[in-house]
C-alpha cells in the first residue's frame, strides 16, 4: 500500500485514475504505480491534473501534490 497526500485550500474531493478516493488535506491510501489526479468540481484550481509515481511511501512519509486556488481573472 502506498500513500499520498493532496493539498489545496479547500476540502476537495480527489479523483485518481478516474474514481473519487477521498478528500484533499486527507491521507489517501493507493496501490502502487502511477497515478493521474485530479479534484472534483468546481474546475477552479490549477494544475488540472498531476500524473505521480507512487513508491516507497509511508504515512508518515506519503507523496504529495499540491493543487492551486485559481484567482477568477485567470479562469477561462
Amino acid at each position: 500500500m502506498e500513500y499520498l497526500l493532496v493539498h489545496f485550500p479547500r476540502s476537495r474531493r480527489v479523483k485518481v485514475d478516474g474514481a473519487f478516493q477521498g478528500r484533499t488535506n486527507e491521507l489517501l491510501e493507493l496501490e502502487a504505480g502511477t497515478h493521474t489526479v485530479t479534484l472534483g468540481p468546481p474546475a477552479n484550481f490549477t494544475p488540472l491534473e498531476q500524473t505521480v509515481l507512487l513508491q516507497e511511501t509511508s504515512p508518515l512519509s506519503p507523496c504529495e501534490v499540491t493543487f492551486h486556488l485559481q484567482k477568477r481573472e485567470e479562469r477561462s
